[in-house]
């Protein structure tokens, strides 16, 4: 359809609180990225699912969330079909602290998980993790980040949040594929988003191994000759605005370009031993083919 200037934008806002622990959460920038999101879709896409900040905060009323890493999908489908238990999977964890200290704890499921990787230990991981940065070795995939140093959100805490995140999200279905599949299902009308692994700094992160932008770019090209639209966050402005990444990004494949401005970085932060950075302050490209 052709979108008037008084339908062509509407506004979302994001859940109280953050589901997830997840270093590169959207959630504080979500009412920023959704503006710029068209106001009438058929379907949502978010093929990079992660922390869901963004799918939360539009609450689609028909959307299809997915990732390739098998454990963060069993959170996502756990919170879709059986929420009570994904509390369960939490609370046998956290409740341990106090009959145990907080890091015995945590070394305890971080070995669970990296014997056997799986989302009840994954869940607990990203909630007690050091700023929510989900690190794993190259060579042997080992979930190494250490233990944060606040205290993990209670139980009864967690509860509410699942409430509420299961309520914004019960029109979404869940599934552990690669972005390609969820691009090839999309149809003209249909939006996706995508929060891909960011090529200057998050090759230590999850999932970011084996990812390619020039492979994600080629995808969006031609779900835009289909009549899909495609928004896409990646890499844009670092160290206050002093340094800009370069990307090599087809001339004419998008349409608009956005800067959203996301405070200091956690991963630098981390990767520099803890220390607050006033000149870390990133802004990342928002692209858009519509």
């Amino acid at each position: 359809m052709q979108y008037t200037i008084e339908n062509k934008y509407a506004t979302y806002y994001p859940p109280k609180l953050q589901l997830l622990k997840w270093v590169g959460n959207k959630q504080r920038v979500a009412i920023e990225i959704t503006r710029c999101f068209p106001a009438e879709y058929v379907r949502y896409f978010e093929p990079f699912l992660g922390s869901g900040a963004i799918m939360a905060t539009l609450a689609p009323h028909a959307g299809i969330g997915s990732d390739t890493f098998k454990p963060l999908m069993e959170i996502w489908l756990m919170l879709k079909n059986r929420p009570k238990q994904l509390i369960d999977w939490y609370s046998s964890r956290r409740n341990r602290i106090g009959r145990e200290t907080k890091e015995q704890v945590y070394e305890s499921v971080r070995k669970s998980y990296n014997k056997s990787p799986n989302g009840p230990d994954f869940l607990f991981l990203s909630r007690a993790c050091y700023g929510g940065i989900v690190r794993f070795r190259k060579e042997d995939g080992y979930m190494s980040t250490p233990c944060g140093a606040h205290t993990p959100i209670s139980v009864e805490g967690f509860a509410r949040r699942v409430e509420e995140w299961k309520a914004r999200l019960k029109n979404v279905d869940f599934a552990v594929r690669d972005y390609r599949e969820a691009f090839a299902e999309a149809k003209s009308g249909d939006l996706i988003y995508c929060d891909p692994p960011y090529s200057d700094s998050q090759s230590i992160l999850y999932g970011a191994q084996g990812f390619q932008l020039n492979d994600l770019l080629k995808e969006i090209e031609s779900a835009k000759e289909r009549g899909v639209k495609v928004a896409l966050s990646i890499d844009g402005q670092k160290k206050s605005g002093t340094y800009t990444v370069g990307l090599k990004i087809p001339s004419g494949l998008f349409k608009q370009e956005v800067y959203i401005n996301c405070g200091q970085s956690m991963l630098r932060r981390f990767q520099l031993e803890g220390k607050i950075l006033s000149d870390e302050n990133v802004a990342d490209r928002l692209l858009l083919t519509y």
